[in-house]
């Protein structure tokens, strides 16, 4: 099929529109064994996760601690961001996000220089992970996809 444009607005607006609908725009949202766990104990559902990265995708960081790695804030069940959770992610803007260590605020004030430092080194090596290597780790069991909506399927 050949399609024709007269001007250069409207091609422009067909490159935008097939740009932002392809999976590229979207997050893939992960996590590991140990956050699983930890999620699962203190009742934090894939749709929270899911809504944490989704604020994130806007802007809406908590803290970004450098080398890939964010800290965001996640509600506790019945008393909001302020008293609630932390959680560290490896994270690169619309491709992943990986879901690494959680903890309570009021458990944990801030995380020592030392485990930053193993933090960003594991984002590194992560955030570089072709396709193939994302499943395999998936297969092995090592990280399992976040499911948002139920679905596995990307942030957008």
């Amino acid at each position: 099929m050949r399609v024709h444009f007269i001007s250069n607005t409207v091609i422009l607006s067909v490159i935008l529109y097939s740009v932002s609908e392809t999976r590229h725009d979207r997050v893939r949202v992960f996590k590991n064994k140990p956050f699983a766990r930890f999620a699962r104990k203190n009742d934090i559902s894939d749709d929270d996760l899911c809504k944490a990265i989704h604020d994130v995708d806007r802007g809406l960081i908590g803290a970004d601690l450098g080398g890939g790695v964010i800290k965001q804030r996640l509600a506790r069940r019945g008393s909001g961001k302020a008293g609630g959770f932390r959680s560290l992610i490896i994270f690169r803007a619309r491709e992943r996000a990986i879901f690494i260590h959680g903890f309570a605020k009021n458990d944990v004030e801030n995380i020592r220089p030392d485990e930053l430092a193993a933090l960003k080194k594991l984002a590194a090596e992560m955030l570089v992970y072709r396709r193939e290597e994302l499943e395999s780790a998936i297969a092995s069991g090592t990280i399992m996809e976040v499911k948002c909506n139920g679905k596995s399927e990307a942030v957008s």
